[in-house]
């Protein structure tokens, strides 16, 4: 009896055993299938991993990626990020039902968002960052599943429609992310019951409406981002109560009204990102209450009143932005106690008052950039503290006196010094040599002299001296400068030759703009640096190089383009141009000009250079604008000149320039002040017309087309014939009508009842008259 029972437990233990591992085993298989699934959609795999490593000779737990939990036998996790695969998720992803994590990062998986992801009732992280996934989320989600899912991140794809409101069922959530998407409609108020969430990314969508002041329930929220939406009205007052908030972004909206004074109450507050709304009012001053305070952007807004001397209580700063308002007053001392902060931008506003010498105590400040204000007075020389600084930019002030002579000690940090449009008289620094200046602006000041010094500054990529009362020769010894790019000594008082011997080889290897205009120089146009300008005939994009270059946006080159005074705010690799008028320059224009094949304007008007138009200009293909006005060139425009398709502006007037102006492609766009002044020209535009060898005027040929003709084969002569006629048969018979006034009737139509009236008039005259006699 005994042993029957233990026979019979024996069993039941084998047969549960077998049950289990039968169903393990089908649960193991499912995964299989699914997994092998997902790999028949992917179309490309660089690195060939799953192709090679997904294999059904290996267990599908050793997959590359692949993570199991082997008590249950089944796969719990799934990494294939960052693997540059392309391809679609297949709806059979969804049977991994006891999957935990699903990251598919980084890859270019696109089409629909299968709904089965959406049904995995174990799932705490799905992560699908940086795809191309082009669907909307399920109205019902996290109705029925997902109620584990703690982290949601589908940022960066193309995924469309409203943000489902059940996303409040997922009430374990603590991490979304729907940034940079194409969501549309408006914020639901229910995402103000995912209590336990503690990063909420939406912005770069579309999405608008105000901002629900539900979101102020929110009291674990850590990071809030709205940035990049159509979202308006003002910021709720629930915001400014939630105590764990540290980084808060709503830049670039359609935001108005004034920033509430209860920010203050935000202690836990680090940054906030406001720039490009509608917001006016003042900066609270309660702002200074946050202790912790790092990041204050509120730039590009109707920002008015002072800057906030509270602001000086920040110590642990390390940006200001509050540029493009209409902020006034004076810079507050009390910005000096930010001895952390690494960028301050202030320009463009209304500040006026001397820049404060405290402002030398931020010794770790990289950026100071406070241009387009009312700044007046020198220079402190306390700015020489700032040992780390990479861009000075105090252009358009009203600020005088010398350059302080401590800021060429800079060798290693300043890259860019911007002082153009002020009323600085000299420039006295010395600059060391590893000098590491890559932009010195310094127009419209009231400079007399370029310090030598500047020739250990080989970094140099701008030399902008335009606009001040220089005088003396060319500087020559700037043709070493291996990285120049921007040569403008415009409207000075320069003068003798730019044709100096040299040894340099290769003068301004990398030029692109060089502007001589309005000064005082003579002898003939510098022909060997038309020779040797590389940076004008192999000009090409160079994407790695400028895209990454700050910098840039801050050297405000003005230049003349088209005749137009035109600032750039991004010099491109490909923009080049050459200006040279208002000069004294005289003889011919070198041929060796139309080796500059990537040039796009030339001006060298208001010279005195003579002789005829190079043929070789034709060679320039990509020329936008010429203009060799005001000079003393004969002989005829050159027919080359029309294969200049891009050529936009033309000016060849006040020259001697004579026979017919070429008809065809661009020539056909310029108007008569483009040739005015020269007597020798005739065709079109003009109203001479240009004469035959046999000194009749030149016809232009009648055009092919069947209509320029009329009916019948008469051309225009004969119908000129025939009106000519008509026209004096009409007036002699009209003649004879009127003097022997028949017929009445038709006399009358054409003259009127007036000639019957006038005539009754003569008649009682005339009989008044026989009477008298």
């Amino acid at each position: 009896m005994v042993k029957s029972s233990h026979f019979l437990l024996l069993n039941l233990l084998l047969s549960v055993h077998y049950l289990m591992y039968y169903s393990l085993a089908t649960d193991i298989n499912t995964d299989r299938s699914s997994l092998l699934a997902l790999k028949s959609q992917i179309t490309s795999d660089p690195s060939n991993i799953l192709n090679k490593n997904w294999s059904t000779e290996a267990s599908v737990c050793s997959w590359f990626g692949v993570t199991c939990d082997f008590l249950l036998n089944r796969v719990t996790q799934l990494n294939i990020s960052n693997m540059g695969l392309v391809g679609t998720i297949s709806p059979e992803i969804g049977n991994l039902s006891s999957l935990v994590s699903l990251d598919m990062n980084d890859n270019s998986f696109h089409g629909p968002l299968p709904v089965s992801i959406f049904n995995m009732s174990n799932l705490e992280v799905l992560s699908l960052r940086n795809n191309s996934l082009s669907s909307s989320l399920p109205l019902d989600m996290c109705i029925h599943n997902l109620d584990k899912l703690k982290i949601l991140r589908i940022s960066y794809n193309e995924m469309y429609g409203n943000i489902p409101s059940s996303l409040e069922h997922c009430s374990q959530l603590e991490y979304l992310s729907l940034y940079n998407n194409k969501f549309d409609g408006i914020v639901p108020r229910e995402l103000g019951n995912l209590t336990k969430l503690q990063t909420l990314n939406i912005g770069a969508n579309k999405l608008t409406g105000d901002i629900p002041e539900e979101i102020g329930r929110l009291t674990n929220l850590k990071s809030l981002s709205m940035s990049s939406n159509m979202l308006k009205g003002s910021l709720p007052a629930t915001l400014f109560g939630m105590p764990s908030l540290q980084y808060a972004d709503f830049a670039s909206n359609e935001l108005s009204r004034s920033l509430s004074p209860q920010i203050g109450n935000l202690t836990s507050l680090l940054r906030i990102g406001l720039e490009f709304n509608h917001l006016s009012g003042e900066i609270p001053k309660e702002i200074g209450y946050l202790t912790n305070f790092e990041r204050l952007s509120m730039c590009c807004n109707n920002i008015s009143g002072s800057v906030p001397r509270e602001l000086g209580n920040l110590t642990a700063m390390v940006g200001i932005y509050l540029h493009n308002n209409t902020l006034s007053g004076t810079i507050p001392k009390e910005i000096g106690n930010l001895k952390h902060l690494k960028e301050l931008w202030l320009h463009d506003n209304n500040l006026n008052g001397p820049i404060p010498s405290a402002i030398g105590n931020m010794s770790e400040l990289d950026y100071l950039v406070l241009p387009h204000n009312k700044l007046i007075g020198e220079i402190p020389s306390s700015i020489c503290d700032l040992r780390l600084l990479t861009l000075l930019h105090l252009a358009d002030n009203h600020l005088e006196g010398q350059i302080p002579k401590c800021l060429g000690n800079f060798n290693s940090s300043l890259l860019a010094l911007n002082l153009g449009g002020n009323q600085i008289t000299a420039l006295q620094s010395t600059f060391a040599k590893g000098c590491s200046l890559q932009a010195l602006i310094l127009y419209g000041n009231k400079l007399e002299g370029i310090t030598p010094s500047l020739i250990n500054c080989q970094r140099l990529e701008s030399i902008d001296f335009g606009d001040n009362e220089i005088r003396g020769a060319f500087p020559f010894w700037m043709e070493t400068f291996p990285q120049l790019r921007v040569l403008i000594l415009r409207s000075n008082k320069l003068n003798g030759t730019m044709l100096e011997a040299s040894k340099t080889e290769h003068p301004f290897p990398k030029l692109q703009v060089l502007d001589m205009s309005r000064n005082a120089f003579v002898g003939a146009l510098p022909d060997r640096y038309f020779k040797n300008f590389e940076g004008m005939i192999y000009a090409k994009d160079n994407l790695t190089r400028v895209e990454k270059d700050r910098l840039q946006t801050y050297y405000d080159l003005d230049v003349i383009l088209k005749g137009l005074d035109q600032e750039l705010k991004r010099l491109l690799d490909t923009f080049t141009m050459i200006d040279l008028s208002s000069n004294r320059f005289s003889g011919n224009i070198p041929v060796s000009i139309g080796n500059l094949n990537s040039l796009r304007y030339l001006n060298l008007s208001s010279n005195t250079l003579t002789g005829e138009i190079p043929v070789s200009l034709g060679n320039i293909s990509i020329l936008e604008s010429l203009d060799l006005s005001w000079n003393r060139l004969s002989g005829k425009i050159p027919s080359d000149l029309t294969g200049l398709t891009f050529l936009s502006k033309l000016n060849l007037s006040m020259n001697n320039l004579v026979g017919p102006i070429p008809q065809s492609k661009q020539f056909s766009t310029f108007q008569n002040e483009s040739y005015i002044g020269n007597l020798g020209l005739c065709g079109f535009p003009l109203a001479k017309q240009c004469e035959t060898t046999d000194g009749k005027p030149m016809i232009p040929p009648e055009d092919d087309d069947e209509e320029s003709g009329f009916i019948d084969g008469f051309g225009w002569r004969s119908v000129v014939m025939g009106y000519g006629c008509g026209f004096a048969v009409g007036i002699g018979i009209g003649y004879m009508i009127i003097r022997s006034a028949r017929p009445k009737w038709l006399v009358e139509f054409f003259i009127g009842v007036g000639y019957s009236n006038s005539k009754m008039k003569r008649r009682n005259r005339a009989k008044a008259t026989r009477r008298r006699r």
